[in-house]
């Protein structure tokens, strides 16, 4: 059995003491921050009409949970975030590879890639709706649009700077491409893997709530577009908060899937 040394130990003391005390100070810095924004409310320093409050915030998650208002606006909106991430993530993985097994195709295509990319996809909102139809299949088509560029990009880039070395070893071994790629190139860009799917994430959820800001009648989005046209920033901010908490948490699974993988490497 493998023991530690005093040294090794108090080494890993101190980075768990460590990790601890910013994951404090974080939560710290969020009381702060929430409980300065409330006594500004309290005191009328702010204009709440304009500004809200975490109380009222509060109060109107409490009414949407009442009115069953808020459940179904949160669900529509991950499954349309999962699914689009799920896609452009398969998508991405399988085109980066092909352009990794044939230098041509990759050649020829992006220029194109890159100017695809760099289009505003919200201009491209009306076209997708008349295409696709004024429903949940042109909000994951938008954030498909969004966030698979974004993934065969950086897998792909990832794929091409594997160190040489290694590659001409296994060649030198009579090695095959398909060696190659499952033995060398995919393992060893995991790490690269793994941080296109955080930045997948919210390139997904950015491409939801952009879809659903034009078109949804239901979902975090839809719930904020229509708090600016009653004027409701209480609404406004609550659809934001909760978008940023669904935003943390899908980001967090990532982040768990990445600790998973690194303790079976």
């Amino acid at each position: 059995m493998f023991m530690y040394s005093e040294e090794q130990l108090l080494y890993l003391k101190r980075i768990k003491r460590n990790k601890l005390l910013i994951f404090l100070t974080q939560i710290l810095i969020f009381i702060i921050l929430v409980t300065l924004w409330e006594l500004l409310a309290r005191l009328k320093l702010i204009n709440t009409f304009l500004f809200s409050s975490p109380g009222d915030i509060i109060k109107t998650i409490i009414n949407l949970h009442k009115n069953n208002d808020l459940y179904p606006h949160i669900l529509i909106t991950i499954y349309e975030t999962t699914i689009s991430f799920t896609l452009a993530t398969i998508i991405g993985a399988i085109i980066a590879t092909i352009f990794w097994w044939n230098n041509f195709i990759a050649k020829v295509i992006a220029p194109y890639l890159t100017i695809l990319n760099s289009l505003p996809k919200v201009a491209l909102g009306p076209i997708i709706i008349i295409w696709v139809g004024a429903n949940a299949n042109s909000i994951i088509l938008m954030a498909l649009l969004i966030s698979t560029f974004i993934t065969i990009i950086n897998l792909y880039d990832g794929f091409i700077n594997y160190d040489e070395n290694q590659i001409r070893l296994l060649k030198s071994f009579k090695a095959t491409k398909k060696d190659i790629y499952f033995k060398a190139i995919l393992p060893g860009s995991l790490p690269n893997i793994i941080s296109t799917l955080k930045i997948n994430v919210s390139m997904s959820l950015i491409g939801v709530i952009m879809g659903e800001l034009l078109v949804s009648k239901k979902g975090l989005g839809y719930l904020i577009m229509y708090g600016s046209q009653v004027f409701n920033l209480n609404l406004i901010m609550t659809g934001i908060i909760i978008l940023a908490l669904v935003a943390f948490i899908m980001y967090y699974l990532v982040c768990c899937l990445e600790k998973k993988i690194s303790k079976q490497i």
